[in-house]
């Protein structure tokens, strides 16, 4: 590895402070000894550069529009990387595919990091009619098949191994915070309170989790991640009579990590929620709320899928109920908060299970070789 390797890292879709994209990928390299600059949409409220690591933020305009930042993000984003000349070109979304395209030349590396599943999330996006969702996601397929034979592929889950079989898997695995490694697991059997982390949408399970108030007495249910005020405010009307018992911390804005990390330290709370709609888009993804929650020391509560079943069986954490079964739901809650002992076995399962096998130290060794050996080819 040498310290003058450039490397950028673009996007035009995610917060410049996403935790994946900075706080592990860009940080870590940076503590490696590389250039590290990362490409992302700023706002007037967003700063261009962290002091404390030092990773050089570079301004892209935020588009509003989804159809304007397709368009526009991806040709200001080439014009900035082409000036750059870096070494290594990492970037994250599949908009950009036709960038990194153009950026690969015989003496640099292009990365495409596959953050999802994309054909799948395609097929589910409510805003195109069914017909055009399948016309779209025989395209993207064609179109991504072509342009990534010359990249190396960065994958951030398992399965996604079954579909670019030459990737190298980097997972998105928790950074370990000292904080909540170290606090006390105390189950306490008077808290009414389910947390919610992470982006909130409907196939995320907004309205399932917007329900729990009405069929679990004093209950309330919070939700700490981005959620459109629409969608927030529909949330409340289905919640009817017991709206006041949800409560939104992100209507409208990213949520950062250290926001999200307060909550888990100073709440007692009950359990995490994961209850999602079965689609093939999460049926088989090992959720990254699922390894916050555990180095939390929190059960989790999620969707029965065969996937999540065998996750929550093997590391005995938390509880897997049918979606579109109220009762197991109550059940479920009502086992946790009667159990503390057991609750607490599960909070105390689920924290080893990071430390020993599922945390970003494992991910960032394998990601700083990984470069290392893409730099010495």
């Amino acid at each position: 590895m040498s310290q003058s390797s450039k490397i950028v890292h673009m996007t035009t879709v995610h917060h410049p402070y996403d935790t994946r994209i900075y706080h592990k990928e860009c940080v870590s390299l940076k503590k490696a000894g590389y250039s590290v600059s990362l490409m992302a949409p700023i706002d007037e409220q967003n700063d261009s550069q962290d002091e404390k690591n030092k990773v050089e933020i570079i301004p892209l305009k935020k588009y509003t529009n989804r159809w304007k930042r397709m368009l526009f993000g991806p040709l200001q984003a080439y014009k900035k990387a082409k000036k750059m000349n870096a070494d290594i070109y990492h970037f994250h979304d599949p908009e950009l595919i036709f960038v990194g395209w153009l950026l690969k030349k015989k003496n640099n590396t292009v990365i495409y990091d596959v953050h999802e599943d994309y054909y799948t999330s395609i097929m589910q996006k409510e805003y195109f009619p069914k017909p055009i969702k399948k016309i779209i996601g025989k395209l993207y397929n064609s179109f991504e098949s072509f342009l990534i034979k010359k990249m190396e592929l960065c994958l951030a889950e398992k399965y996604y191994v079954e579909r670019y079989q030459r990737g190298t898997s980097i997972l998105n695995y928790p950074i370990l915070n000292d904080k909540l490694i170290n606090q006390k697991i105390n189950r306490q059997i008077d808290s009414d309170k389910l947390l919610y982390t992470g982006n909130v949408s409907v196939v995320r399970g907004a309205f399932y989790h917007a329900e729990i108030p009405k069929i679990l007495e004093d209950k309330h249910v919070y939700f700490v991640g981005e959620c459109s005020s629409d969608l927030a405010e529909q949330m409340k009307d289905h919640a009817a009579e017991k709206r006041d018992y949800l409560h939104f911390d992100g209507i409208d804005r990213f949520v950062e990590r250290e926001e999200i990390d307060k909550y888990y330290l100073n709440e007692n709370w009950i359990a995490g929620l994961a209850i999602f709609p079965e689609t093939d888009h999460y049926l088989k993804k090992e959720l990254t709320k699922f390894f916050e929650y555990m180095s939390a020391g929190l059960p989790i509560i999620c969707s029965n899928f065969p996937k999540w079943q065998a996750f929550i069986d093997q590391h005995q954490c938390g509880i897997t109920v049918n979606p579109d079964n109220k009762q197991e739901l109550i059940d479920a809650v009502n086992f946790l908060k009667n159990n503390p002992i057991k609750a607490e076995t599960m909070s105390y399962n689920g924290r080893k299970a990071v430390l020993d096998e599922l945390s970003w130290e494992s991910q960032k060794s394998k990601l700083i070789a990984w470069y290392d050996q893409l730099l010495n080819k």
